[in-house]
């Protein structure tokens, strides 16, 4: 029997909102690709979500969510190593169809890592005073969805 998931405390739950979001933008690659979109058009989005969205998510969660672990933490070492990866990424202006295919696979991995492996053990040890403070600093607005081209639909 499989144990029960821990339930995500609520001063996480605005950072596993955002991370529905990021999956959202993978699956919006995929099917870019799959509707032979222009690549520059996909990239213009991915661009549009970096900076808006994934830039200030990783913020907070360098800078008041990895240090609830030790600095020396493999797990945190692991997610600022795909932090500084992703952001290689997306800074990344050579070929678009190939880091396209590259972003959308490595932040769908970062972000199951992050929901499945890293938020659990974080939840595990942080205090209520931790997350008390967590939810005072990350207050995010709600998701406005950038609809200048909706080349998935």
């Amino acid at each position: 029997m499989q144990p029960k998931p821990l339930k995500r405390h609520k001063a996480l739950q605005p950072l596993s909102r955002e991370h529905h979001h990021g999956l959202l933008l993978s699956w919006k690659i995929r099917t870019g690709f799959s509707k032979n979109i222009d690549p520059k058009r996909i990239r213009t989005y991915a661009d549009w979500f970096y900076k808006n969205h994934l830039i200030p998510h990783f913020e907070i969660e360098e800078n008041h969510i990895f240090p609830i672990l030790e600095d020396e933490n493999e797990l945190v070492k692991r997610a600022l190593a795909e932090h500084r990866r992703l952001k290689r990424l997306f800074e990344e202006r050579e070929d678009d169809i190939k880091t396209l295919s590259k972003i959308e696979e490595e932040l769908e991995q970062h972000i199951r890592f992050e929901e499945r492996v890293l938020f659990p053990e974080i939840q595990k040890v942080a205090t209520e005073d931790e997350f008390f403070h967590i939810e005072k600093i990350h207050q995010p607005e709600k998701f406005v969805e950038n609809e200048k081209d909706l080349f998935w639909k």
